[in-house]
């Protein structure tokens, strides 16, 4: 784990703005660490060298009690910057975290579960506020201070300053070693909590489920596991903490006593001035202090340093901008798909599939659960990169979606998935239904979310509340039927007038009537001119197809 991470000053670019304020404040506690120093040992060698009184040394004392405060204020603001600072980088990564998650799509980021970003976006974050506010102050201190310390003995006495030149370089040495040592362990830390958070999730998503089948129990072993599991390797990563502190404040201690021996020989054979020798001995544990405090608050800031580890990750490098990103002009004739494939890792989630479907037509994709359906249809909305292959729209030119902005592309397609979320577009946990069906159409009118509506076989349910587009639905779908989401996740995608249009069994969950309703809005949407792509189980829905594409798992 680096110090300091150029990610970090990237996508926090108020961190460059604290880093300044630290590298100031850092040169002014230096200096009032050698004038604290200098005014302390000449007030002791007065008093006991030169036998001078209260009231002599009582203006050294007013000044060394300014320096004291002086040394305080500086300690408080740096702390208050360093967490302002931190809550406005939490709040940046936080926000690029979030968009890279909503560029991804519905399907997230790969390789994580929703728990473990979960976390990681909350609690992981969270973290940082050490790293601010503790280790990266110590940090800069710990450049700053030693090499001010040595500037200020040298003339004083160059043999301290050997040793203290020799011994300091070691301590960074030990972290080194402790820190690499470290980040394994945090690594591991971090995986089982993520690990714990996804299965915590799942649990909590399915409980209904395990609670009819009265499987609900057999999951508290699997909990307690991951969750003792975690109790280890935190308590591992903390039995690591004390231990370092402990080898670094023993290698600071023998260091300091090195130049204390030193100075002390010297002094007993005259060969060095009482105030020389004081100055020194003062002076020589302010070398040390800030890299010894570095290890104590690296171990607390190493949490949040894996934590900012895993967002880089999960914001992946941005990608240059295309100087001239193809567009979608006029009306789509065809969607094209040549080779797709798609790979997660060492999984073939799709094998190559090739087909084309024009407008005015249904498109209807059929084969067994787990042939790759949901997949390709993701893929072709650019949800999940394909491993081979290309998709490309047939309109006044042939645009391919390697070459076109995403959002460009994805402004073609109208999208029903399996299960609907109906959230608006404030993505608050409650909205109203006019909210939920406008989200990609905010302008669009009361009558066009009616007819939406109508066309998707639920406008006389939705009315028979009293409610109508005031009613308050919420993400989770509760106060309604599945069929009820689903029909509403139909209207959403209509009242667009897509050009193209992607349905995940839009039908699975409806009864018969229902299901007429909604084949009817899907055949009126082909005949309008969309292009028509749905996935498929059951027969209706297969029989009112104009061509059926079947994904078996091999090559289509």
């Amino acid at each position: 784990m680096r110090p300091i991470d150029p990610r970090l000053l990237r996508y926090a670019r108020s961190s460059r703005r604290f880093l300044a304020l630290a590298v100031i404040v850092g040169a002014l506690t230096a200096g009032v660490v050698i004038v604290q120093a200098h005014v302390l040992s000449s007030i002791i060698v007065d008093v006991t060298a030169n036998g001078a009184t209260l009231d002599a040394v009582l203006p050294s004392i007013a000044v060394l009690a300014g320096v004291f405060i002086v040394r305080a204020l500086l300690n408080w603001f740096a702390e208050v910057a360093a967490f302002r600072s931190a809550a406005t980088a939490k709040q940046e990564l936080r926000q690029a975290a979030a968009a890279s998650i909503l560029r991804e799509g519905p399907y997230g980021p790969a390789g994580s579960t929703p728990g473990e970003v979960a976390s990681l976006m909350t609690r992981g974050i969270d973290g940082l506020d050490a790293y601010y506010a503790r280790y990266l102050p110590q940090l800069i201190l710990a450049v700053i201070v030693p090499v001010a310390v040595l500037v200020s003995i040298i003339g004083a006495d160059l043999l301290s300053t050997v040793i203290i030149a020799v011994t300091i370089p070691l301590i960074p040495l030990f972290m080194a070693l402790i820190g690499m040592y470290t980040k394994s362990r945090v690594d591991r830390q971090w995986r089982v909590l993520g690990r714990l958070s996804g299965h915590f999730l799942d649990l909590v998503s399915g409980l209904p489920t395990l609670k009819a089948f009265g499987r609900a129990k057999d999951q508290e072993r699997a909990i307690r596991a991951i969750g003792e599991e975690y109790r280890r390797s935190t308590m591992g990563v903390l039995r690591i903490s004390f231990l370092s502190s402990l080898a670094l404040e023993l290698l600071a201690t023998l260091s300091v006593a090195l130049v204390a021996v030193s100075v002390g020989l010297r002094l007993a054979e005259g060969q060095m001035q009482y105030s020389t020798a004081l100055f020194v001995l003062i002076l020589a544990p302010e070398a040390y202090l800030p890299l010894r405090m570095v290890g104590q608050q690296f171990h607390a800031a190493s949490e949040g340093l894996g934590a900012a580890e895993r967002v880089f990750a999960l914001i992946g490098d941005e990608a240059p901008a295309k100087p001239t990103p193809a567009e979608v002009t006029g009306r789509v004739a065809a969607l094209g798909v040549t080779g797709l494939a798609v790979r997660f890792g060492d999984h073939q989630a799709l094998a190559p599939v090739s087909f084309r479907a024009m407008a005015g037509q249904i498109t209807a994709l059929a084969g067994p659960s787990g042939s790759g359906k949901t997949t390709l249809l993701a893929a072709i909305m650019g949800f999940v990169p394909p491993s081979a292959g290309r998709v490309w729209l047939e309109a006044d030119t042939t645009v391919d979606q390697a070459d076109t902005a995403p959002d460009a592309w994805r402004a073609q397609f109208g999208w029903v998935p399996q299960r609907a979320h109906l959230v608006g577009a404030d993505l608050g946990g409650r909205a109203t239904l006019r909210d939920v069906i406008t989200l990609g159409a905010p302008d669009a009118s009361d009558t066009q979310v009616q007819d939406a509506l109508r066309q998707a076989g639920i406008a006389d349910e939705i009315a028979a509340d009293g409610l109508g587009l005031a009613r308050e639905l919420s993400t989770d779908g509760s106060g309604i039927s599945v069929g009820q989401s689903q029909r509403i996740g139909l209207a959403r995608a209509l009242v667009r007038a897509p050009q193209v249009l992607i349905l995940d069994e839009p039908t699975a969950a409806l009864d018969a009537a229902s299901e007429q309703a909604v084949l009817m809005a899907i055949r009126a949407a082909a005949d309008a001119g969309a292009v028509v792509l749905v996935v498929a189980h059951r027969p209706a829905m297969l029989a009112i197809a104009d061509q059926v594409v079947t994904i078996t798992g091999g090559v289509s």
